[in-house]
């Protein structure tokens, strides 16, 4: 399959504007004015780590690193480069005693389980630390993931607001470049770092940049799954694709509530238009 290549680049300086401004805006209007993030040592975390560090201050936003003793020393050590990079303020929170608590109850347990409670333990975690520092905690999911529901749910898709989730993975490495995160992050294979060996696009079955393409003809250009075919997407990769999105839907939204009055949370009830804001 030859993949069509269309251009995803986006204009750096305005996006990381649009992307500050998000985060001071969100979080002030909350009450509050710091922020905690969960770095893992991979690009995603590190550029929203980077734009709030840049929004609130550096003193003002807590990067929390949570590893498992099966996570890699890499994904530690390249967390520890942004800390610095752009130094916020950090803690390291052990997960491994919480996991392997619930792990312990079935030896049998799939890698796909164990990454689910990982996750889940780390959600925890962040929370936890943001009723410590007083601040909200920031989303570090990409488009690309969201669309696939490449994510776990209450786990690491779990946030009070989310700076980078419409930005595609190409995107993404794009302005982490520009805002400075180190290039060993934005070009390493990504990986959730649950199990030894893990890749993204192992998993997944195929590489960020062919995805991006396809779903920005999908999503943005609002082109149907069969002109994706004739503009040269494999078939079978469209159906692939497309069945993830649609199958995925109820990771991307709160769950639904079943409608009974005139004004229901979710339906009707959306904006605080008249409620002071």
């Amino acid at each position: 399959m030859t993949i069509p290549d269309f251009d995803l680049s986006i204009n750096p300086n305005l996006a990381r504007k649009i992307l500050t401004g998000f985060i001071r805006s969100e979080i002030t209007r909350a009450g509050f004015s710091k922020a905690v993030v969960g770095l893992s040592g991979g690009v995603d975390s590190a550029l929203s780590c980077a734009l709030a560090a840049e929004a609130l201050g550096p003193e003002n936003v807590l990067a929390v690193r949570m590893p498992y003793k099966s996570s890699s020393p890499e994904s530690l050590e390249h967390a520890q480069l942004v800390i610095e990079q752009f130094q916020v303020q950090s803690e390291t929170i052990e997960v491994t005693d919480m996991v392997d608590a619930l792990i312990s109850r079935d030896p049998q347990m799939s890698n796909m389980r164990k990454g689910n409670i990982m996750a889940r333990a780390r959600m925890i975690i962040l929370y936890d630390q943001s009723e410590v520092f007083r601040g909200l905690v920031v989303g570090t999911g990409n488009k690309t993931e969201i669309l696939l529901g490449y994510s776990t749910l209450w786990g690491d898709s779990a946030s009070a607001l989310n700076p980078i989730g419409d930005l595609y993975k190409a995107q993404v490495r794009q302005l982490s470049r520009a805002l400075g995160v180190p290039s060993v992050i934005v070009d390493k294979p990504p990986s959730a770092d649950l199990w030894a060996g893990q890749t993204d696009e192992d998993e997944l079955g195929f590489t960020y940049e062919d995805v991006d393409q396809l779903l920005y003809l999908l999503v943005d250009q609002r082109y149907s799954p069969e002109e994706c075919v004739e503009a040269g997407f494999d078939r079978a990769f469209v159906e692939k694709v497309v069945t993830r999105i649609r199958r995925n839907q109820f990771k991307r939204m709160l769950p639904p509530i079943a409608k009974l009055t005139n004004r229901t949370v979710g339906y009707d009830f959306l904006y605080l238009r008249d409620w002071g804001t």
